[in-house]
């Protein structure tokens, strides 16, 4: 009776974690280049939980005219400084300028290019190509007058390597040694690429996982009531 409690608490449990990370799925679904999360079930013991892993899944690309706005045409990932003095990796691509000057993505993290965090100096024109560089017209300067202020550093995963993402959203290497750089990446200028997750099959999924919990906590209600009958009669003997 014990063991059916134990496991119907087990699968609640399991449940209501698998429930939350598809929640957090579905709030990011318009979040650009964002990587949905997946949780494992990792086997029936009672304190085993949820394992969690990222569908790398390339998203939807969309034109948006902001030319700011960079998606990667395929393979890679954009390298990010975390805030903490390290760098990871993401694809999300809704740039913009700081107050400090500095190239940042709509999360606030800074880019980081082929020689380090990039600078932005006020234009009046700017420009993304396709293999990355950032030209720009700056204020005040000739139509003409085009400077190259940075470029891009796209990386891409080396034989053995694999991605996690971290509690900060930010993909990371499992062995935490760094990415190479691509040597063939192409990017395209005023486009996003949106999250890869599927909201219909999302919301499909958030429905079966509340029936799924609604009948574990069956199951440990009865198997709570099978005791309390057990007992009583354990008592009349």
């Amino acid at each position: 009776m014990n063991k059916l409690l134990d496991l119907a608490a087990l699968g609640a449990r399991e449940t209501a974690l698998a429930q939350a990370v598809n929640s957090h799925n579905l709030a990011n679904a318009s979040t650009p280049g964002f990587r949905k999360d997946l949780a494992l079930y990792a086997g029936t013991r009672i304190n085993s939980g949820l394992e969690s892993d990222v569908d790398l899944s390339i998203g939807q690309v969309q034109t948006t005219g902001n030319p700011l706005d960079v998606a990667i045409n395929g393979e890679g990932y954009f390298v990010i400084e975390d805030g903490l003095g390290g760098t990871a990796y993401s694809r999300r691509g809704d740039f913009r300028v700081d107050q400090d000057g500095f190239l940042v993505n709509g999360a606030g993290y800074r880019v980081i290019g082929q020689g380090g965090a990039i600078n932005i100096p006020p234009y009046s024109e700017i420009n993304v190509g396709e293999d990355g560089t950032i030209s720009l017209r700056p204020l005040g300067a000739d139509a003409n007058a085009l400077a190259e202020v940075g470029r891009f550093q796209v990386v891409t995963p080396q034989q053995g390597q694999r991605l996690q993402k971290t509690p900060d959203g930010l993909l990371r290497t499992t062995d935490g040694g760094a990415l190479l750089e691509s040597t063939d990446a192409k990017l395209v200028s005023g486009a996003l690429e949106g999250s890869n997750v599927n909201v219909v099959e999302s919301l499909v999924t958030m429905i079966d996982l509340a029936r799924r919990f609604e009948t574990q906590v069956k199951l440990m209600q009865r198997a709570e009531e099978n005791r309390n009958s057990l007992n009583q009669i354990m008592r009349l003997e």
